[in-house]
């Protein structure tokens, strides 16, 4: 079931949705003899979390998920913890984990998340949110679910997302696809989203990394998440970008008017951090 669970990603179109719930019953119906996680990697989306999930899961100590974003505590949290548990390789490593980039934002998962896997350790990678969000509108084009220009979007965002929270915080079956797609401008405010996490865990169980550190030195910040871990010292033969590529620049204009709406929350996650990203 193991080698077939690894086949999931590979296949497309719809025979991947009936593998994957074929591979999720089974996982449901062994749930007792599978681990909860270790470490969770939260987000941010387009903050590369797919890159260190990818680069953890080579570690020989470390295992999870066939799949990255199980979503669990954000999109599957009505499913159960037998669920969630299925989702595990039976056989048990030194760690286990799994990355799903929209934990960081999801207004309940913090809660959630202590209730279940309250030593849990935490990694949150965050990026210039002006950056990220012109990565996240791009991805959203390429997959069809944005036929707005970026700025439209920009400017229809508050009212794509009114009482949109409000209906996922009610309804843990409910799910927005307005929430998931469209939130280029409410994912950049990290400071609110790691507050929440700091109320829910202990700070020293949350490290926070910056995108540009992973991307500009992968080997050194790999070292200190496996340290951060308690993982043995392990060096990759390369650390390839995941998900890299080229698209137009964004307008003049549009950055100048990101830049301006995200000093603010900038100001307030260096002030949490205790140190300058560097975002300008």
């Amino acid at each position: 079931m193991r080698a077939l669970a690894e086949l999931v990603p590979r296949i497309p179109g719809p025979a991947r949705g009936i593998l994957r719930n074929a591979v999720w019953a089974f996982g449901t119906a062994t749930a007792r003899a599978r681990p909860l996680p270790d470490f969770l990697v939260l987000g941010a989306q387009k903050a590369g979390t797919t890159a260190l999930y990818s680069y953890l899961r080579r570690h020989p100590g470390i295992t999870g998920p066939s799949w990255k974003e199980v979503s669990y505590f954000d999109r599957h949290y009505a499913r159960g913890p037998a669920w969630y548990r299925g989702n595990f390789p039976l056989r048990r490593a030194e760690l286990v984990g799994e990355a799903s980039p929209s934990y960081l934002f999801h207004p309940l998962a913090p809660e959630r998340a202590a209730a279940l896997v309250p030593g849990a350790r935490l990694i949150a990678l965050v990026r210039d949110p002006v950056e990220r969000a012109y990565s996240q509108y791009q991805h959203s084009v390429d997959f069809g679910r944005e036929p707005l220009s970026f700025e439209e979007a920009l400017d229809r965002e508050e009212e794509r997302l009114e009482g949109e929270v409000e209906r996922l915080c009610a309804d843990p079956r409910y799910f927005s696809s307005a929430w998931w797609d469209h939130t280029y401008v409410a994912r950049g405010l990290y400071a609110e989203q790691l507050e929440r996490w700091y109320a829910a865990f202990p700070h020293e169980q949350l490290l926070v990394l910056a995108n540009e550190e992973l991307s500009e030195r992968p080997a050194e910040t790999y070292a200190r998440v496996l340290e951060f871990l308690g993982a043995p010292p392990h060096e990759l033969d390369a650390y390839p970008r995941v998900f890299d590529r080229d698209y137009e620049e964004m307008l003049p204009d549009t950055r100048r008017r990101l830049s301006a709406c995200f000093a603010e929350p900038n100001r307030r996650l260096f002030e949490l951090l205790g140190r300058d990203l560097g975002w300008s």
